[in-house]
């Protein structure tokens, strides 16, 4: 009996990994092999996809064949990249050099050695000295300035773009719920009252600036490197009458140089400043504090075996990213000066936040294509499947980090108990 292609790749899969691969797989020439048990089926659309990862084997390679289209998946694509995961880590399996290595014979005969494959076209092309100012607004700029109306079409109204706080089951509780949650949280942790001067940096669209001020009375400085969101967080701000309230600014964090806040939070920020850059940035933050000023962190984490950003997200996202261990980010914040009072976990709101965001995208699919083109939509899919999984298998994790300026005599200000701290209530 002649093996068929798809028996021939699924074959080759299984050798050059050590598992058995949990998913069916369909060639382009329409054969199939593998499991047929209802779940995912991965397509090889063209031969372009096996040429690509013969020369860039790997996470890379195979997401550049899945932005293309050279690659697909039928059904549930967080299942098959839950599946093919999982299955790899149980056995230690290789896509590298080893498994190109393996491929090789398969690829003389079927005449699939040639030209290196043109990449997606997507990829960052940011320059300069690492963490320079001019270089971390390239970065931003790629990232943040993809369009105001893409993100509309995603995040909630008041266009949260980090982890919400979800504190309900009820099945009215929306996203939107969730985030609102977040921003009152990080507001009473912060014990914002009338009057408090808070700094924001990285202030996104402005949605915890504006949450600060309308809701807290809280006067507020908020910065961010993005043109598209200064632009955006501006016109809210003049629409809810709260201009004279927050102080949206075009600026690089290092050139704020007012002191004497109340209060200053940064949320999903510190992971752009780079690995070495996070000593001076936490330093920075705790020149800007008085006695007894708060500092809120909301970060991201990864463990020590896997630092950094992740080839795909680094390419494709956010270049330059560098998450670290909770406990490095912790020591760090301490070195500057500050005292950490409490560290609240929120891994399992980052699943379900980045849940939603898929949904939304899935729904109005042909409008983000339509708007960005599908190559784009692709990366943005991948994307959020990924990291959706990525938290849920512990393999990321976000963290609230609330610190303090001590006075000189070691006295925090800071009410006794977690529950006398988030008693405040908005104005």
């Amino acid at each position: 009996m002649t093996m068929t292609l798809a028996r021939e790749l699924y074959d080759l899969a299984a050798k050059a990994t050590g598992t058995v691969p949990p998913i069916r797989l369909r060639a382009w020439d329409g054969s199939e092999a593998g499991p047929n048990d209802g779940g995912p089926l991965l397509r090889l659309n063209s031969p372009d996809a096996l040429r690509r990862l013969l020369w860039r084997p790997g996470e890379l390679g195979l997401a550049q064949a899945y932005i293309l289209g050279e690659i697909d998946v039928d059904g549930d694509l967080a299942d098959g990249l839950r599946r093919v995961h999982r299955a790899a880590a149980a056995t230690r399996a290789s896509t590298g050099l080893g498994a190109a290595v393996s491929a090789l014979p398969f690829a003389l005969r079927h005449k699939l050695i040639g030209r290196r494959p043109d990449a997606a076209g997507l990829e960052h092309a940011v320059s300069g000295r690492l963490h320079s100012k001019g270089r971390d607004k390239e970065v931003v700029s790629f990232h943040y300035d993809l369009s105001n109306e893409f993100y509309e079409l995603i995040l909630d109204p008041a266009m949260v773009y980090s982890c919400g706080y979800w504190t309900s089951e009820a099945p009215s509780y929306t996203l939107a719920d969730a985030q609102r949650d977040k921003l009152d949280l990080i507001c009473r942790k912060l014990g914002l009252a009338a009057g408090s001067r808070l700094l924001d940096v990285g202030c996104g669209w402005g949605a915890l600036a504006m949450h600060a001020a309308e809701h807290y009375g809280a006067r507020v400085t908020a910065v961010t490197l993005s043109a598209e969101q200064h632009r955006f967080a501006t016109a809210r701000a003049a629409e809810r009458g709260l201009a004279d309230r927050v102080d949206f600014r075009l600026s690089d964090y290092r050139d704020v140089t007012a002191t004497g806040f109340d209060a200053v939070s940064t949320v999903e920020m510190g992971e752009h400043v780079g690995r070495d850059g996070y000593a001076p940035f936490v330093s920075r933050l705790r020149e800007r504090l008085g006695p007894g000023g708060r500092l809120l962190v909301q970060q991201m984490s990864r463990g020590t075996t896997a630092p950094g950003g992740g080839p795909f997200i680094e390419t494709y996202i956010a270049p330059d990213m560098h998450m670290r261990p909770l406990g490095e980010t912790v020591a760090l914040i301490e070195d500057a000066g500050f005292e950490v009072r409490d560290v609240e976990a929120m891994r399992e709101h980052y699943t379900r936040t980045i849940r939603a965001w898929h949904d939304t995208l899935e729904d109005r699919w042909d409008a983000a294509v339509d708007l960005v083109g599908l190559p784009t939509a692709r990366v943005w899919r991948l994307y959020m499947v990924g990291a959706a999984l990525a938290f849920e298998d512990r393999r990321m994790g976000v963290d609230q980090i609330l610190a303090v300026v001590p006075d000189g005599f070691g006295d925090a200000a800071m009410p006794p108990t977690r529950r006398a701290l988030l008693d405040g209530a908005p104005s």
